[in-house]
C-alpha cells in the first residue's frame, strides 16, 4: 500500500482501534462484574450491578457496527480528518454512556442522544460525498473542497451538548 493512500485512511484506522481497545474494556468489565458477584461463568446472577454493567455493554455493541459503517464512509467518501474527529468525540460519548449506565440510568441520557447526534452528522457526510460523486459523475462539478470546508467548519459544533 502506498504512502498516499495510507494518509487517506490512518486516521480512520487510529479511531478503530481505539474503539477496539474500549470495547475489551467493556468486556473486561463485564467480565469483573460476572467474578465479583461470584457467578459461574457469564450466566446472570441476578445483581443489579451485573445487569447494569451487562445492560451498558450490549446498548454499546448494538450500535457498534452503524458506527464503524458511517466512520469509514464518511472518512473515505467525504473528509477523513472531520470523520475520525467525531469518531473520537463518539468514543467519548459512549464511555460517558457506559459509565453513566453504571450509575443513575438518566446519566446516561446525555450520552445516548449526543451519540445519535454524531452517528447522524457521519451518516449527513457519507450522503454528501456520495452526492458529490454522482455530480462529478453526471455533470462533471466536483464541490469536494466545498463540503471539506463545509465538514470541517461543523465538526467543533459537535462539542456542544
Amino acid at each position: 500500500m502506498d504512502q498516499e493512500t495510507l494518509g487517506s485512511i490512518v486516521l480512520l484506522a487510529i479511531v478503530t482501534l481505539i474503539s477496539v481497545v474500549q470495547n475489551a474494556f467493556f468486556a473486561s468489565k463485564v467480565e469483573h462484574e460476572s467474578k465479583h458477584c461470584n457467578s459461574k461463568g457469564f450466566q446472570r446472577p441476578g445483581s443489579s450491578a451485573f445487569d447494569r454493567v451487562y445492560t451498558a455493554n450490549q446498548n454499546c455493541g448494538h450500535a457498534y457496527p452503524t458506527f464503524l459503517a458511517v466512520l469509514w464512509c464518511a472518512g473515505l467518501l467525504c473528509s477523513q480528518a472531520p470523520a475520525a474527529f467525531a469518531g473520537l468525540m463518539y468514543l467519548f460519548v459512549r464511555q460517558k454512556y457506559f459509565v453513566g449506565y453504571l450509575g443513575e440510568r438518566t446519566q446516561s441520557t446525555p450520552g445516548h442522544l449526543f451519540g445519535k447526534r454524531i452517528i447522524l452528522f457521519l451518516f449527513l457526510m457519507s450522503v454528501a460525498g456520495i452526492l458529490n460523486y454522482y455530480l462529478i459523475f453526471f455533470f462533471g462539478s466536483d464541490f469536494e473542497m466545498h463540503i471539506k470546508t463545509i465538514t470541517g467548519a461543523i465538526s467543533p459544533l459537535l462539542l456542544i451538548p
